[in-house]
């Protein structure tokens, strides 16, 4: 009878071949994970005193990014609309943390009058504001319509941090130095602005809005920075990276079983929420940012967008188009 240690010699020499074959590849698929993970937030600033207002901090990377923002001792405010999440939250966070400078407040981007009752709560009742970071959004949706009859990725993603923004910016200018993190997708360079239809009514689809908002956000960026030249108010937008967080909910329901087995599986490559809350992080607070607007980040570190994310005539073009449609003068 052969022991352990021969039966196991006798495996290895009959599936040497076998057995190398997985070592490489499962030595690749690591090497591939870790590559895909990106760069990290290396600053250790401290934001003692400061105050961060993100928005869809309740989950995901919005929730890793205010986890960071409270652990360097800043009065971190989660700006959410499902109220009960956004309270565990803020509990959890001030748990890990040791900060209990960790408020909620109401607030439904699909909704321009929720947008306006935060602004006027944070103006009224906040002494500052250091760092507004436009985070949450909604993917891949159906045909949605948002209160106001704004086709709801657009509403969500784009007019209603448009108008946050705006109606924060005397807040962000007392506050200066302060910066504004807006939140984009390397998807925006499959978009274009539907100047002609831009709640895309003669011919829906999801993607093609998902991509048309993440452009949206990148020039709404480049505007607002040139507009804020010379008030200390710096602007960043950026890729967080391909992550596995609740944003993807729409777009898996939408999928044949054989594809949701199949991103299921390619889930081990992606980011996790704080991978992809580094760039973020980075916006927020790097110190070797302070003397720099209007750029777009990924992985921490500047990276040139599409060529229409760099269109200033469009990014003028769509501000005074929101503008509009939020009613702002």
């Amino acid at each position: 009878m052969q022991s352990y240690a021969e039966v196991m010699r006798d495996f290895v020499e009959n599936h040497a071949t076998v057995l190398a074959v997985a070592f490489i590849a499962g030595a690749g698929l690591l090497a591939l994970r870790r590559w895909m993970a990106g760069g990290v937030c290396r600053s250790k600033v401290r934001l003692d005193g400061k105050t961060v207002l993100i928005t869809g901090a309740n989950t995901g990377i919005g929730k890793e990014t205010a986890l960071d923002m409270a652990q360097r001792g800043a009065r971190v405010i989660l700006a959410c609309r499902d109220m009960t999440r956004a309270r565990i939250a803020a509990d959890d966070i001030r748990q890990r943390s040791g900060n209990g400078n960790v408020v909620v407040k109401k607030l439904d981007l699909a909704s321009l009058q929720s947008v306006r009752d935060l602004a006027k709560d944070v103006l009224e009742n906040e002494a500052r504001l250091d760092i507004l970071i436009n985070n949450a959004g909604i993917a891949l949706c159906p045909k949605w319509m948002t209160e106001d009859g704004f086709e709801m990725q657009f509403g969500v993603n784009h007019l209603g941090h448009f108008l946050l923004t705006d109606l924060l910016l005397d807040l962000l200018k007392k506050s200066a130095p302060s910066r504004i993190v807006i939140v984009s997708s390397m998807l925006h360079e499959s978009g274009r602005i539907h100047f002609d239809d831009i709640n895309l009514d003669k011919d829906y689809d999801g993607q093609v809005s998902y991509s048309q908002t993440k452009l949206a956000n990148v020039l709404f960026g480049r505007e607002l920075a040139a507009r804020l030249r010379g008030t200390g108010v710096n602007v960043y937008s950026l890729h967080p990276g391909v992550i596995h967080t609740e944003l993807t909910r729409h777009m898996l329901a939408s999928f044949a079983l054989w594809k949701r087995v199949i991103a299921r599986l390619l889930y081990f490559l992606v980011k996790n929420p704080w991978e992809g809350a580094q760039t973020t992080i980075y916006c927020a607070v790097d110190e070797s940012l302070a003397n720099s607007s209007s750029l777009y980040y990924s992985d921490c570190a500047p990276k040139t967008p599409a060529p229409q994310a760099l269109d200033d005539a469009a990014a003028k073009k769509l501000w005074d188009l929101s503008a509009s449609m939020v009613g702002l003068g």
